[in-house]
């Protein structure tokens, strides 16, 4: 039997739901906004990449019997065009704003999702580059209604907020390394974290301070990493916050931002091979699962981890879950098979993950739970 009809015959035990779009040009990116909308972007190069704000499958939006709805796909509900590939975008939280970055500069592009009765999402403004530095990344909070926090290098993190595009804080510059991450953690503390795999805390409230640097035993050798901050509910104390690091050869360290330098466990995870560079790598924890989080970015899978368990020998971790349906699509101009490019959490459903492959490949899914296990 062939690898995707054995996935196939599988898939009907293993899912609880599973719907699979195809969009014109892959995405990097995955961003929920109100309303249960996600919005999606072209990251190529030739220009003319699209902005969509898509509604997906009723089953995946509300918690009701599935048999009502004869619907079962993706449906576009607005767009527009971008002359730059988007390798980041964030909802502008209380406004119908979006905002995104991209090649060739940490310049920020401005956009507006039109009103019910237009299905238009227009370029507003832009929030010019700082010389020499690659695409910024970027992010928001709740708390601060307008305020978007972007960087690429640690030498030029910035918040701007957006209405007036008045600066509000800049980092004291420690070096200019390169950022694979940054977070908010409340409305007034920042969690940066270079490629190397060193965290950086912030405090908006004192703008000319040095950026505190964790001790973090992990960010010593040649590995790339990105991570990923458990957001927890308003209100609650940026300190009951896990991190999880995760490296480019599937090395992932849980820590707490009390403690950076004490790491709370660590893992060695089931990758068929590291990956040579972390430009997908991507780890996310869940929103209604405690101790579950996701992996992606080294093949056509996105893993999920049961943490619980976890302790600081750093041994080999088996998955709870992977999915597998991105991994038979097909290959690049090179042969190469699809690579997952982004995913995420659905903010309510708690088994339920959205993910994209560099093949344009789109799927909302929910696993099935085995006992035992997170869920």
């Amino acid at each position: 039997m062939e690898a995707e009809d054995e996935w196939l015959l599988l898939s009907l035990r293993q899912y609880e739901d599973l719907h699979v779009f195809q969009l014109q040009e892959p995405t990097r990116l995955l961003e929920w906004a109100p309303g249960n909308r996600v919005f999606v972007a072209g990251y190529g190069q030739s220009g003319g990449n699209e902005v969509l704000q898509l509604l997906p499958p009723p089953p995946m939006r509300e918690v009701v019997t599935k048999s009502l709805f004869p619907e079962r796909e993706f449906k576009v509900e607005c767009g527009g065009f971008s002359s730059r590939p988007i390798y980041s975008l964030k909802c502008v939280p209380g406004t119908s704003l979006l905002v995104t970055s991209g090649p060739p500069d940490s310049s920020l592009q401005l956009w507006k999702v039109s009103a019910e009765d237009s299905n238009v999402i227009k370029p507003v403004s832009a929030i010019p580059a700082e010389n020499g530095h690659p695409w910024a990344r970027i992010a928001t909070t709740a708390g601060r209604a307008q305020w978007v926090l972007h960087g690429s290098t640690l030498d030029s993190v910035h918040i701007t907020e957006m209405e007036s595009r008045t600066n509000i804080y800049t980092a004291a510059p420690r070096s200019s390394e390169e950022l694979s991450g940054l977070a908010f953690l409340d409305c007034n503390t920042l969690l940066l974290c270079s490629a190397k795999g060193q965290l950086y805390l912030g405090d908006v409230r004192q703008p000319q301070a040095p950026l505190e640097a964790a001790s973090v035993p992990w960010a010593l050798g040649d590995e790339r990493w990105c991570m990923g901050v458990r957001q927890t509910a308003a209100g609650s104390a940026s300190s009951s916050q896990p991190v999880a690091c995760l490296s480019n050869r599937g090395h992932l360290t849980l820590t707490d931002v009390r403690k950076p330098s004490e790491p709370l466990a660590s893992a060695k995870c089931s990758i068929p091979s590291p990956s040579s560079g972390a430009e997908f790598l991507c780890v996310s924890w869940a929103p209604a699962l405690e101790g579950c989080l996701a992996i992606s970015g080294f093949d056509g899978t996105v893993h999920v981890y049961d943490t619980r368990s976890w302790d600081s020998s750093a041994r080999a971790a088996e998955p709870t879950f992977v999915h597998k349906g991105h991994a038979f699509g097909e290959g690049d101009s090179n042969g190469d098979p699809p690579l997952v490019t982004a995913h995420t959490w659905h903010p309510q459903k708690p088994r339920t993950l959205l993910s994209a492959a560099s093949d344009g490949s789109l799927s909302i899914w929910e696993w099935v739970q085995p006992s035992g296990t997170c869920g």
